[in-house]
């Protein structure tokens, strides 16, 4: 067999498709279709979770561009972050020159693995020239108001030596309990990258006011119906909007020299009756300004802004405040407590102790009552005072409001004093800060008369300077750096020394693509609406609450500052699983991770491709590499040896079934694309080059025909192994390059193709069966009996019929049917049996067809005579035969 050796054959093909400019798309597209792998982390080398997204987003990039599309496929670099700062300081070098080899590495990388991008559009997020327009656009978000300077108790990583986003902390499994972002802040958290425990501190920070879009970041997920619901899932919780209410306590202290509101927010307003305490946050106003007259809460909200997130626990203080409650009247303590946040709902609750878990806990250590105003319906009995009952039930002890059940007490208790209906979200702001070097630098200047003040547009980008080893933030190291004049009075002023989040750099950067060398805007509007939304987007499921939240936020944004039209970033999104080595991830930290060119380029892309559903994860097994290499060596071999296939002029019957074939199969692939079900493209084309190879066995070939199956052969896989259809296209002797070849056309369409195969496949299987249970080694005659019409009519009568109609006797009313009496009254109460479960099958005439046309394949494998035909009512077998069920009879 002729040996395919991609190795000697890819440098070409590069080569070439970098000489014909074969994966650019002009400025002037009208509207190219946006096929985009996330871009990667610039870690130094590529591992398998790159190369199987990007060899999912290029299989798919290859197969639009067959189908006739303009298709743009760009690559960048995400090339800021903390990560190449440590690796730097580890080798002594800069980040800089640490990132720039990593590029070189990955981009050679990636240009062997032959994914066509289009390299004329490359981003690299550390260059001036891009993060220039970081810059620009925070100048424009702080224009209009989406920017604020506060202070806040932020998460701290104390290795990193940095703050992050809420986003940035990673929760414990099951940290996220139901009907409360509270539970959820509270749960110890760790760094996202280092897993260092969390602290927090207080610190004045940037932030981009993200929490102004919630609602319309809560609503348009139901307008992404191609996006997986397991991402929009975990953005509605992030989100977390919440129905419920305001309830305002007035609270005075034991001289009346404070008398103030407190406000709190509940979706329990139900149980509002039962609370015995108010809790403030350590952060709330309220808190600090007791902190001023009373030690003890002072010394407890200092000793909390310093605590990790959950290191308060139970622990509270009680001030000297009492609040009234709005309803009642009672006089109710006040507490400041470690398990309330300032930054989730109003930084202030009510305590329900006898219906809330944690204020149950709260209540439980610091010997509160616990006051039970909600009871089961069913009069079941609760576990009270013991554990909290936080179901819905009906009121009890709650004055005009007994017996009402949850819901409607909600509703009722609306109207009262001091409430009202709100509506609040879990999400926070974003916060963007980073006290770190290899950032995009903040451009603001501190100026202690004029305040705050923005970087003029001419002096941007504000460039970072040289690299100062620290082990700090380098840029507060920096004097001459950091010393300028204020753009509005002159003084002497500081520049900002924070840099930004690195996922701003990746909130836009598609964007950047449309115009990539743009130097009088970030991107080109009007390109930029005709060519967004990002039609396929590939990426992890793990960037649900960082990234692709991140870039819907930018989105709308930038659509309010007037330059896009479009809200939503990405109209259909991919989310591929992870390979797994031994029940593991993959990955050079475990010590099994596999180098992507190790089985070489094409190896890896076909077997993470035909391994699973891009969204499972799959384990690597050396032998399934193997199968996937024999593969590629049997499709390259039919092509080359093809000349050695006998052929005659004249035509035979498997002539049409293989023709027949080639049209079923074109539309299969082609549906199994579309659905980004690459595994069983990869078992279409194998079923496909099976019957090719079993065809040219049987005897001399059609040539046309053959030509044909393999032209159609070589563009199944070749977006999946481009470098083995372009040399397979070649042999053929085709003109141009399968990468600019069109998507073969079928000479019929066949909408039921699959009932064509699973008639043939199971009437397959029914002589296999018979052979082997009978004992026939060497059959001399297989008959196959097709149905007679009239079954296939009732068939169709009892499948298609509403439950509960009297199918039966309607069906007698046909002639066609009731003429065969008993029989068909027989077998119309079999059908009927079976109502809700029938399968759709092929009409009489197109089953004798299909099964005359596959007799070769019968005769092949039997070596017998075949004989297909229509049953009679005088048949001995037509009482066997039923629809896409023939009767067989072997001699």
């Amino acid at each position: 067999m002729t040996r395919y050796n991609h190795a000697r054959v890819q440098e070409y093909w590069q080569y070439v498709w970098d000489a014909e400019g074969v994966y650019e798309v002009p400025d002037d597209a009208a509207d190219p279709t946006y096929v985009l792998g996330m871009f990667p982390y610039t870690s130094g080398t590529l591992h398998m979770g790159h190369v199987r997204n990007y060899a999912i987003t290029d299989a798919y990039a290859r197969y639009r561009s067959l189908r006739g599309d303009e298709v743009l496929q760009p690559m960048g670099w995400d090339a800021f972050g903390l990560p190449a700062e440590n690796a730097a300081y580890e080798r002594d070098t800069d980040p800089e020159s640490w990132t720039r080899s990593c590029i070189d590495q990955m981009r050679e990388e990636l240009e062997t693995m032959g994914f066509g991008y289009d390299w004329s559009r490359e981003v690299t997020t550390c260059d001036p020239e891009y993060y220039r327009w970081n810059q620009y656009l925070f100048k424009q978000f702080y224009e209009e108001d989406l920017v604020e300077y506060t202070g806040a108790r932020v998460n701290w990583c104390p290795d990193c030596e940095t703050v992050l986003a809420d986003a940035q902390v990673e929760r414990p499994d099951g940290a996220e309990a139901e009907n409360s972002a509270v539970d959820h802040a509270h749960a110890a958290g760790v760094c996202w990258r280092c897993e260092t425990p969390v602290e927090r501190r207080e610190l004045d920070q940037w932030f981009f006011t993200i929490t102004d879009y919630a609602e319309e970041l809560d609503a348009g997920l139901d307008d992404l119906a191609e996006w997986p619901d397991s991402v929009r899932d975990i953005q509605r919780n992030w989100i977390g909007r919440q129905e419920g209410a305001h309830v305002s306590f007035d609270v005075t202290d034991p001289d009346g020299d404070t008398d103030t509101e407190v406000d709190v927010f509940t979706t329990r307003l139900d149980t509002v009756h039962g609370a015995t305490f108010v809790a403030l946050s350590p952060g709330h106003d309220l808190a600090r300004a007791v902190t001023e007259t009373d030690d003890d809460v002072a010394e407890y909200v200092d000793d909390m802004t310093s605590a990790g997130a959950d290191a308060g626990g139970t622990s509270g203080v009680e001030t000297d405040l009492t609040a009234t409650h709005p309803i009642t009247g009672e006089e109710l303590p006040v507490y400041v407590a470690a398990y309330v946040l300032d930054d989730v709902g109003t930084g202030a609750v009510m305590g329900v102790p006898a219906h809330n878990e944690r204020d149950h806990a709260f209540a439980d250590a610091q010997d509160l009552p616990v006051e039970q105003v909600v009871e089961p319906v069913d009069g079941s009995g609760t576990d009270l005072p013991g554990a909290p009952y936080t179901d819905d039930g009906m009121l009890t002890d709650s004055g005009e409001y007994d017996g009402l059940a949850s819901s409607a007490a909600r509703e009722r208790l609306l109207g009262a004093d001091g409430v009202e209906s709100a509506t609040e979200y879990r999400l926070r702001d974003w916060l963007i800060s980073r006290q770190r070097y290899w950032g995009t630098p903040i451009p603001m200047i501190h100026c202690e008369d004029c305040g705050r003040v923005p970087v003029p547009d001419e002096d941007l980008p504000v460039e970072l300077p040289p690299y100062v080893r620290t082990a700090g933030n380098p840029l507060e190291e920096s004097e001459e750096w950091k010393s300028v004049e204020c753009p509005e009075c002159g003084g002497p002023a500081e520049r900002e020394t924070d840099t930004m989040d690195t996922f701003v750099d990746s909130s836009w950067y598609f964007l950047r693509f449309c115009s990539p060398d743009l130097d009088s805007a970030p991107f080109e509007s009007e390109r930029a609406n005709d060519w967004l939304p990002v039609d396929v987007y590939v990426g992890g499921e793990e960037h649900a609450i960082l990234h692709l939240l991140y870039i819907r936020f930018f989105t709308r944004a930038l659509a309010d500052l007037g330059l896009l039209d479009t809200r939503e970033p990405v109209e259909r999104l991919i989310n591929q699983g992870t390979v797994l080595y031994d029940g593991e991830k993959m990955s050079s930290s475990k010590g099994n991770a596999i180098a992507p060119h190790e089985y070489g380029a094409e190896t890896t892309r076909l077997f993470l491709l035909s391994a699973a559903h891009p969204a499972q994860d799959f384990e690597w097994t050396v032998k399934s590499v193997g199968d996937v290499y024999d593969f590629q060596q049997r499709l390259y071999a039919m092509v080359a040896d093809r000349d050695d296939v006998a052929t005659r002029e004249e035509s035979a019957p498997q002539d049409a079934y293989l023709g027949r074939e080639i049209d079923r199969t074109i539309t299969a692939v082609a549906e199994e694309y579309e659905r980004f079900r690459f595994h069983r493209v990869v078992s279409e084309t194998q079923r496909f080059a099976r019957l090719l190879r079993r065809y040219a066995e049987y005897g001399p070939v059609d040539e046309a025909t053959y030509e044909r199956g393999l032209r159609a052969l070589t563009r199944f896989v070749a977006p999946m192994a481009p470098y083995l259809g372009e040399e397979m296209w070649n042999l053929l002797d085709t003109d141009g390059m399968v990468v600019e070849a069109e998507w073969p056309a079928v000479a019929e369409a066949i909408d039921d193709y699959e009932l064509e195969r699973r008639l043939v496949d199971r009437t397959l299987d029914d002589v296999r069966d018979i052979t082997e249970v009978v004992d026939i080694d060497d059959p001399g005659t297989i008959e196959i009996v097709v149905a007679e019409d009239w079954k296939y009519r009732a068939y169709e009568h009892v499948r298609g019929a509403d439950p509960g109609d009297a199918v039966v006797g309607s069906a007698l009313d046909d002639d066609a049917i009731g003429e065969d009496g008993d029989r068909a009254a027989e077998y119309l109460g079999e059908l009927a049996g079976q109502a809700g479960a029938l399968e759709p099958v092929l009409d009489a005439e197109r089953e004798l067809a299909v099964l005359e046309a596959a007799g070769w394949l019968f005769a092949d494998e039997f070596g017998a005579a075949i004989e297909v035909r229509r049953a009679d009512a005088d048949d001995d077998l037509a009482g066997k035969a039923e629809p896409a069920k023939p009767a067989i009879h072997i001699d």
